[in-house]
C-alpha cells in the first residue's frame, strides 16, 4: 500500500542517505510520482550553524537544492514498485534556474514543494519551490537519473 505520508524512518528506507547528509524529515501530500512536500527541520544544532556563518547562521544555498533533490528521490523510490527500484540509486544530474530569495535562518520549518514535470527513462526532471511559512525561500529546477548500485 502506497502512504501519503512518510517519516524520517520510512524515507531512510527509500534513500542511502544518514545523519547528517539526511535532510528531510518527512515527506507528506504525497501524490504518486508526481508531487510531495517534503518538510526539513532547520536547527539551531544543524550542521552547518556553526560554520555558515558565524554569529549570523543562514542555511547554505547547496544544501536546498539538496533537500529538493532528496525529496524527489523519496517521491520516486516511494512510487516505484520495490523490485524495480531494489538495488538502484537517484542521482542528481543538472541543476537548473536555482534562485534563493530569501535567507533561511535556523529554527524554522522548510517546506519544499516539489513536482516531477517530465521523464524519459531512467532520467527525471523536476520543479520545486521552497517556503518557511508564506514567503518563498527558493525555487528550482533539476534533473536527476535512477542507476543501478555498484
Amino acid at each position: 500500500m502506497i502512504k501519503e505520508f512518510l517519516n524520517k524512518r520510512q524515507i531512510e528506507d527509500l534513500l542511502p542517505h544518514r545523519e547528517p547528509m539526511l535532510l528531510i524529515d518527512e515527506l507528506h501530500d504525497i501524490k504518486m510520482l508526481s508531487s510531495a512536500t517534503a518538510i526539513v527541520n532547520v536547527k539551531k544544532d544543524s550542521f552547518f550553524v556553526q560554520g555558515h556563518f558565524p554569529g549570523n547562521p543562514v542555511m547554505p544555498g547547496v544544501l536546498i537544492v539538496e533537500g529538493f533533490g532528496q525529496a524527489a528521490a523519496a517521491l520516486t523510490a516511494h512510487g516505484l514498485d520495490r523490485e524495480t527500484y531494489n538495488n538502484k540509486l537517484v542521482f542528481l544530474m543538472g541543476i537548473e534556474k536555482a534562485r534563493f530569495r530569501n535567507p533561511v535562518i535556523p529554527d524554522c520549518k522548510l517546506e519544499l514543494k516539489i513536482q516531477a514535470i517530465r521523464t524519459h527513462g531512467r532520467v527525471w526532471k523536476y520543479k520545486g519551490e521552497a517556503f518557511v511559512g508564506e514567503k518563498k525561500m527558493a525555487d528550482a529546477q533539476w534533473s536527476a537519473t535512477i542507476v543501478d548500485k555498484k
